[in-house]
């Protein structure tokens, strides 16, 4: 018994390797030339912008970016938004130190206006046009053109029917033609059959579905450039300009300029405000309406209006909607002489579901203090529309609507830097240069005030009278958006364009009507659409129901019987192989 080793040849070589490439070559058994992987040219600058060009203009592409799109708004909506609310966004960042700069990084602060969302929302633009182009040119193309004519062997396919008939060819291809143009199929004849075809308003539907896409995209592009967005607190018996000083605070879009605001002014006339009075949902708003005097351009007739929640007043591109309301107490100041210094309603801020509310009253002149200085007064305010009484011990409400108002005022006298040049919040004091008046006890000057009550202030500083006139405020906010109408103009349209796409069927119908060996008239009938259906047979049975009609079948050769000399019904009993 031998054994088999591995050797190397004297100048080193494997013996091993040799015998593997000899059974590589011997395994061709061909005189073939060895294959090799073909030298393809380069695409090139223009080859691989084709290729980009039409990987971006496919269905797959675009239906990827508009899922990627959804997606990108998801942050939108879950994350604070700065154009929509800076000081929650400030509070985020105050919360989450290790997550706000990531996100600052990523955009996710403002969405809408960042490089990744407008680079998806480019685009799906892109993708939609060069989807939406050769697909129309080619539908135009196909309504131009005819239906094709009929296939050599109509029995061939899924639904088909056919029978004799004593009538001419002729006679059956007219009146087929005519049947089916009567049906709105379009129509015309083509050698020995007639060739129809009906459902183009499928295409449409599909290219309405697109270009509605394309059209909302827009509207949404043109409403975010060009889009203002403002707020304003009105008093009863005051009124508002649409000017950009007018506004408490508002936010506009990049191309956004004051010129575009639509001239309109109101003035609000009456707020009310029904409540639930018992039951577990005792408390909540039934109904807030405001009464508006308003004018359309600076010299326009003066109309009259009620603004309710979510039925906003639209002048123009313009949309004022009615958001919240407060109280306004008429407080009068006088000095230590008697003189009114003070008198105006003032706007108090709620602090709850009840309207419990607080503010400030700001008097920049009407007082000297002993030592005979000029000093400012301030009074810190808490507003209750129904008192829970003095055993609470809280000013805190009981109930929305007036049942029983008090006001409650925090005195103090000093600096209130109303002239430092730094812009202050009307709803805010600044008591850093302010001190408290205080009674004979050296407590806290404060009191209660019910209407018509007054407050005698320590050291001749004057008074403070709570009127009996409690006016109400509404806040408003303005909207102009000027793309809305074409958005919701362009969803109509594709939900439309869609429906269609998805329940109208296109299909072809052929009529063949020849003579057979014996010269009896053969018809044959076959439907086909582009999706299984079984509209399409039951479509091809009631043609074939309404031709036989016409051209009553002839008796068969091999049939003996007179009286079953006709064919079938061919919409109860099709010819053999066809399918309903």
């Amino acid at each position: 018994m031998s054994k088999t080793t591995t050797d190397e040849t004297p100048g080193g070589t494997d013996t091993r390797d040799q015998d593997q490439d000899l059974g590589a070559a011997a395994s061709q058994l061909s005189t073939a030339p060895t294959e090799e992987p073909p030298n393809l040219p380069s695409l090139g600058v223009v080859g691989w912008a084709r290729w980009f060009w039409r990987q971006l203009t496919s269905m797959r592409v675009a239906l990827l970016l508009l899922l990627l799109l959804s997606l990108g708004a998801i942050p939108g909506s879950l994350i604070p938004q700065t154009g929509i609310d800076e000081t929650k966004v400030a509070d985020f960042r105050e919360q989450h130190e290790v997550l706000a700069p990531i996100y600052d990084k990523l955009g996710l602060f403002d969405v809408y206006s960042s490089v990744w969302f407008s680079a998806i929302y480019i685009l799906l633009f892109v993708s939609l046009i060069g989807c939406i182009v050769p697909r129309t040119w080619q539908f135009v193309g196909q309504l131009r053109g005819r239906p094709p004519g009929a296939p050599r062997r109509l029995t061939r396919l899924p639904a088909h029917t056919t029978w004799r008939t004593g009538a001419a060819p002729e006679q059956v291809r007219e009146a087929a033609l005519a049947l089916l143009q009567r049906r709105r199929f379009r129509a015309h004849l083509v050698g020995d059959a007639v060739a129809a075809e009906k459902g183009y308003l499928r295409e449409v539907g599909n290219l309405v579905f697109h270009f509605s896409l394309i059209v909302m995209l827009v509207a949404f592009a043109w409403g975010q450039l060009f889009k203002s967005e403002g707020n304003k607190l009105v008093v009863e018996g005051d009124g508002f300009s649409n000017t950009l000083p007018q506004y408490d605070d508002i936010k506009s879009g990049s191309l956004f300029d004051a010129g575009d605001l639509e001239p309109f002014s109101f003035t609000v006339k009456d707020f009310r405000g029904t409540y639930e009075r018992t039951g577990p949902n005792k408390g909540t708003p039934r109904t807030y309406e405001v009464d508006l005097a308003y004018s359309e351009g600076a010299y326009g007739e003066e109309k009259k209006t009620t603004v309710k929640v979510n039925e906003p007043l639209q002048v123009g591109d313009a949309k004022v909607y009615l958001t919240s309301h407060g109280y306004a107490p008429v407080v009068t100041v006088r000095d230590g002489k008697g003189k009114v210094v003070f008198q105006d309603a003032v706007p108090l801020l709620p602090l709850d579901a009840n309207v419990t509310s607080s503010g400030v009253v700001k008097v920049l002149d009407g007082y000297r203090n002993p030592e005979g200085e000029k000093e400012q007064l301030g009074f810190q305010a808490f507003f209750v529309p129904t008192f829970g009484g003095s055993a609470t011990g809280t000013m805190i409400s009981q109930f929305p609507a007036l049942d029983y108002p008090v006001l409650a005022l925090n005195a103090y006298h000093g600096d209130l830097k109303a002239n430092s040049g730094i812009p202050q919040s009307v709803y805010q004091m600044d008591k850093t240069k302010m001190k408290e008046f205080k009674d004979a006890d050296g407590e806290l000057f404060k009191k209660l005030l019910m209407p018509g009550e007054t407050m005698k202030l320590p050291n001749g500083a004057g008074s403070v009278t709570f009127e009996k006139d409690i006016k109400e405020w509404a806040q408003f906010q303005v909207v102009q958006e000027p793309g809305g109408g074409w958005a919701l103009g362009g969803a109509v349209a594709a939900i439309g364009g869609l429906a269609a796409s998805l329940f109208i069927q296109r299909r072809r119908v052929w009529v063949r009507a020849a003579a057979g060996p014996d010269g009896v008239t053969v018809v044959e009938m076959a439907g086909l659409g582009r999706s299984e259906s079984a509209k399409v047979p039951e479509e091809l049975g009631d043609l074939a129901a309404v031709l036989y009609d016409r051209v009553p079948g002839a008796p068969d050769p091999d049939d003996a019987s007179p009286d079953t000399s006709d064919s079938p019904d061919p919409q109860a009993a099709p010819a053999e192989g066809a399918e309903k």
